[in-house]
């Protein structure tokens, strides 16, 4: 059975900083594509960052650059999302994804945490 778990959210003073883990397992972690989305009261899912298979290939959306950083333990299947300087504004659902496209499109496997809270405030 797949299993996609997010931990590491909770609430935080504008500043801080939290670590949020990705823990997998029942698939081919070193396989699959990584991207952590979040999602505010009201508005829609949004992607925050990705990392590819190999860890060799990451991107920020806009607002996550220069204060998030994704990663991956291969070892563990465990993916991570620090994530510094924290404003009001990042709070949020933040949802873990786990992709994998298999023979060249002949189909994808799609998977998704339930999402870890994360409450920036004063």
């Amino acid at each position: 059975q797949v299993q996609i778990v997010e931990s590491g959210g909770g609430l935080v003073q504008p500043g801080g900083s939290l670590r949020l883990s990705c823990t997998t397992s029942g698939l081919f972690f070193k396989d699959f594509s990584i991207f952590w989305y979040r999602q505010a009261p009201g508005k829609e899912r949004e992607l925050v960052a990705s990392i590819n298979s190999a860890g060799n290939d990451i991107n920020y959306a806009t607002f996550a650059k220069r204060r998030f950083i994704i990663s991956r333990d291969n070892v563990k299947d465990t993916a991570y999302l620090e994530m510094n300087s924290l404003k009001l504004e990042d709070t949020a659902v933040y949802i873990c994804n786990a992709y994998q496209l298999v023979q060249d499109g002949e189909y994808e496997n799609d998977y998704w945490g339930q999402g870890t809270q994360v409450t920036v405030s004063s």
